[in-house]
C-alpha cells in the first residue's frame, strides 16, 4: 500500500503522521512517498523518517522521495491515501505580506491562517496548487482518500469537496484535545476519565455542546463558574474562549489566539485596552514562524545526534482513519465535510466540523441537528466569507475577493469599504507571483 505525503518538508508533522503509521500494524509495511518542492527539507525528512523506520519498524516500510512539480504525479501514482500539509508561499514572503500590508490599514491579526484577510489570501494562493493535486489524482489515484491538514481548513476542504472529484476529509487536532485541555486548565482533572461530549460547528470554531462525567452529570455549570472566576482574577492564555463561555454559553475547539480574530468583539482599534484585558497576542504567528525557523537546526541535530530517533503513536487522526478503512475496524473522528443538512441551521454548502464514523466503507459524517442560535450566528459570520473566497478561487472573479474581505467580521468591523478594496488590491499585487490572474 502506498501513502503519499504532500508537503513532506514539514518535517515534524511528517514525522508524527508517518511515525504513527509505522506504529500501526496494518500500515507499517507501506510505501511512504514523500513529496516537496524544497530539496533540503525533503532530505531532512527522509533522514529522520528512515531512522524511525529502522528504530521502531525493523525497516519494514519503504520510503521514497519526489522533488518538484515534475515528479508530483509519480509521487501520487497508485496511492491509497494522500496526506496534505503544504504551505504555499511560506513564512517569507507570503505570511509576512499577509500581516504587514493589513497593518498599514490599521488591521491587526494574531494567526491569519484560517479566517480574516490573511486566511483569505492563504486560500487563494493554496487552492490552485490543491486543484493541480486533484487533477493529478484523478488520473493516477482516483480512488485515494485525500486527508487535508492544511489551513485555511474550511476554505480548502470546501473547495476540494465541491469542485473536484477527490474523496476529501479535512482534519484538525483541536477537536480531540478540546475538553481535556479545558478540564485540566480548570482543575477538573478528576472528571476526565469516562467523560462524554458532543462537538459540532466549523473548523476552529466547533462548539463543545455537551460534556458529562462518567455518571452522566452535566459538567457545564461548574465549568462556567470556574471559567468566569479565572477570567476575573488572573491573566491567562485562554481568556477569549472563557469569555465565550460566559457570553455565549459554550466553549469552542480552537485557541483564544485564533478566536480573537474570528469576530469583531476583541481586536478593536477604538478600544485598544481590550488587547491587554483579554491577553491577545497580536502578530503571534510571525513570532512562531521566526522561532521555529531559528530552532529547527538545533532541534534536527538533537533528534539525530545518536541516531536513535524514535516515535510513539500520537493523537493525530490520519493513521487511525487509514487503519479503520484498511481493517474495517470502526473509529470515530471529528472531520470537516460539506454540511448538506448535517447542521440544519447552517448553509448547506458550508464546510462543517462534525463527528464522523470511519470503517471499511469510508468516512461517514453524522447528523447533528441545529446549533443553539447564537452559535449558529457565530459560525455563519465566518462561513459566508469562506464561501465567497471559495467562489473567487473557482471563478477567477475579483469581486468575490472584495466581498469575502467585506464580510469577514474583523476586517469589516475595523475598516471602511474604500480601505478594504485598497488593501485587497495591494495584497493581490504583492502576491501576484503566487496567484492566478483575477478579472
Amino acid at each position: 500500500m502506498k501513502i503519499t505525503f504532500m508537503g513532506a518538508g514539514s518535517t515534524i508533522f511528517a514525522r508524527n503522521v508517518i511515525g504513527d503509521c509505522m506504529c500501526t500494524e496494518a500500515l507499517r509495511d507501506s510505501e511512504f512517498a514523500l513529496y516537496d518542492i524544497d530539496a533540503k527539507r525533503l532530505e531532512e525528512s527522509e533522514i529522520i523518517l528512515s531512522a524511525i523506520n529502522r528504530n521502531i519498524n525493523e525497516g519494514r516500510a519503504k520510503i521514497t522521495t519526489y522533488l518538484g512539480e515534475e515528479n508530483r504525479k509519480e509521487a501520487l501514482r497508485g496511492a491509497r491515501f494522500v496526506v496534505n500539509a503544504i504551505q504555499v508561499g511560506g513564512y517569507e514572503p507570503c505570511t509576512v505580506i499577509d500581516f504587514e500590508i493589513p497593518k498599514k490599514y490599521g488591521l491587526r491579526q494574531t494567526i491569519a491562517d484560517t479566517m480574516g484577510i490573511g486566511g483569505i489570501m492563504r486560500a487563494l494562493r493554496t487552492i490552485p496548487v490543491m486543484k493541480a493535486f486533484a487533477d493529478d489524482m484523478e488520473e493516477v489515484c482516483p480512488d485515494a482518500w485525500f486527508l487535508n491538514y492544511t489551513n485555511p481548513m474550511a476554505m480548502l476542504t470546501g473547495y476540494m469537496l465541491r469542485y473536484t472529484k477527490i474523496k476529501t476529509i479535512g482534519l484538525c487536532h483541536s477537536v480531540q484535545c478540546c475538553s481535556e485541555n479545558l478540564l485540566k486548565d480548570l482543575g477538573m482533572e478528576d472528571k476526565l476519565e469516562g467523560r462524554t461530549e458532543k462537538i459540532a460547528g466549523i473548523n476552529h470554531m466547533a462548539w463543545l455542546l455537551e460534556i458529562k462525567d462518567k455518571d452522566g452529570n452535566d459538567l457545564y455549570p461548574e465549568i462556567k463558574r470556574r471559567a468566569k472566576e479565572k477570567n476575573a482574577n488572573e491573566k491567562h492564555y485562554d481568556m477569549v474562549r472563557y469569555d465565550y463561555i460566559d457570553k455565549l454559553g459554550y466553549y469552542c475547539t480552537e485557541s483564544s489566539e485564533h478566536n480573537a480574530e474570528y469576530n469583531s468583539f476583541y481586536i478593536k482599534s477604538r478600544y485598544p485596552e481590550m488587547i491587554e484585558e483579554f491577553n491577545i497576542p497580536l502578530d503571534e504567528y510571525p513570532r512562531r514562524c521566526v522561532n521555529q525557523i531559528e530552532g529547527w537546526e538545533k532541534h534536527k541535530n538533537e533528534i539525530l545526534a545518536d541516531g536513535k530517533v524514535t516515535h510513539t503513536r500520537s493523537h493525530e487522526y490520519a493513521s487511525y482513519i487509514m487503519e479503520a478503512i484498511v481493517t474495517n475496524k470502526p473509529y470515530k473522528i471529528g472531520g470537516n465535510v460539506i454540511n448538506n443538512g448535517l447542521i440544519p441551521n447552517l448553509p448547506a454548502d458550508a464546510c462543517v466540523e462534525v463527528p464522523c464514523l470511519v470503517d471499511g466503507d469510508g468516512i461517514n459524517p453524522c447528523y447533528m441537528g441545529e446549533l443553539p442560535l447564537q452559535l449558529a450566528a457565530m459560525n455563519a459570520s465566518n462561513i459566508y466569507a469562506q464561501l465567497l473566497a471559495i467562489e473567487a478561487a473557482a471563478t477567477g472573479e475579483k469581486q468575490y475577493i472584495y466581498n469575502a474581505a467585506m464580510m469577514d467580521p474583523l476586517t469589516g468591523g475595523e475598516l471602511n469599504i474604500k480601505d478594504i478594496y485598497a488593501m485587497v488590491d495591494e495584497l493581490l499585487e504583492a502576491h501576484k507571483d503566487w496567484l492566478p490572474e483575477y478579472k
